[in-house]
């Protein structure tokens, strides 16, 4: 439970830091996620061999479209709850956490939805970081990666990592390596529509 107020007061002051002293980062934040994914893949090459890898492939496989099945579920039942047109909750939805690409995705078609479809994302992967931790006490910890999304493969790894195990990590990284390959097409794909 240290660990989540560590995370949350990090979060905390890095906030309030950017708010007040505004740095200018530029694209140091690009290079600091190349830099964790190639350590995360050093670290998986070096504990993992094919049997392991052949024995997590199913679950991994099988996963990220379940994921993607409940983010578009979850997206069509909130439009239909706040009683906005449909394919925006589908593509709010279809964005998996991927906040980043999601939100300018959207935006395109719609500024407000793409500053929804910002946040929306953003708060999945913030709400990942939070309660993972805690979700892993009551469901499976290779289940659990679903909350994630396409976020997996990267920026919440380290916490499924630290809380799952190195091999809910491997399931991890490829249920977000595929999310992350079908995000881009699916989003602007349900836009069109």
């Amino acid at each position: 439970m240290r660990f989540l107020y560590l995370v949350l007061a990090s979060l905390t002051i890095g906030t309030l830091v950017g708010h007040f002293l505004s740095p200018d980062f530029g694209n140091a934040y690009e290079l600091m996620l190349y830099i964790l994914i190639f350590l995360i893949g050093m670290d998986l090459g070096l504990n993992f061999n094919a049997k392991e890898l052949r024995k997590v492939g199913g679950k991994a496989l099988v996963l990220p479209f379940l994921t993607l099945t409940g983010s578009i579920l979850g997206g069509l039942l909130a439009s239909l709850i706040l009683g906005i047109e449909p394919r925006w909750g589908l593509a709010i939805g279809a964005g998996c956490g991927w906040y980043s690409l999601t939100g300018p995705l959207i935006a395109q078609y719609s500024a407000v939805y793409g500053a929804v479809g910002f946040l929306g994302n953003l708060m999945r992967e913030i709400l990942t970081i939070l309660f993972y931790p805690i979700a892993i006490g009551r469901i499976d910890p290779e289940r659990a990666v679903v909350m994630g999304g396409a976020t997996t493969m990267d920026t919440t790894l380290p916490i499924i990592t630290k809380f799952g195990g190195r091999e809910v990590a491997l399931v991890a990284f490829v249920h977000g390596f595929i999310l992350t390959a079908i995000v881009p097409f699916l989003v602007p794909l349900i836009l069109s529509l």
